[in-house]
């Protein structure tokens, strides 16, 4: 089962920003798969969505960027700076209270659907 979009939408800032807690630095492309294979495949994050959520998130002064050149490509690495690590541990900390008071409000604990 991959989850739906209207799902990620909402926690997909979370997402990279834990992703690069716990790896310093990664491009967009490492993200993807990245996410994907912890996943197991249940998040499929497109560049749509990931590209849109970078450039807030640098916007907001919360990443730095740097640019390695491979060859003739040219690599986007995305890293936290202090302010991005702050706001990173506020937003896991919500989405774990989140997912608490979700499964308290969805009764999940004592059965299923």
């Amino acid at each position: 089962m991959v989850y739906s979009t209207e799902l990620l939408k909402g926690t997909l800032k979370t997402i990279v920003l834990k992703l690069l807690v716990d790896n310093k630095k990664m491009y967009g492309y490492e993200i993807t798969q990245t996410v994907k294979e912890l996943t197991q495949d249940k998040i499929q994050i497109t560049e749509g969505a990931l590209y849109p959520t970078l450039h807030s998130l640098e916007a907001d002064g919360l990443v730095t960027t740097e640019l390695e050149y491979i060859g003739k490509r040219v690599r986007k690495y995305y890293s936290l700076n202090l302010a991005g690590k702050a706001k990173a541990k506020e937003k896991v900390n919500e989405l774990a209270s989140f997912v608490q008071t979700m499964t308290l409000l969805l009764d999940l604990k004592s059965k299923t659907i």
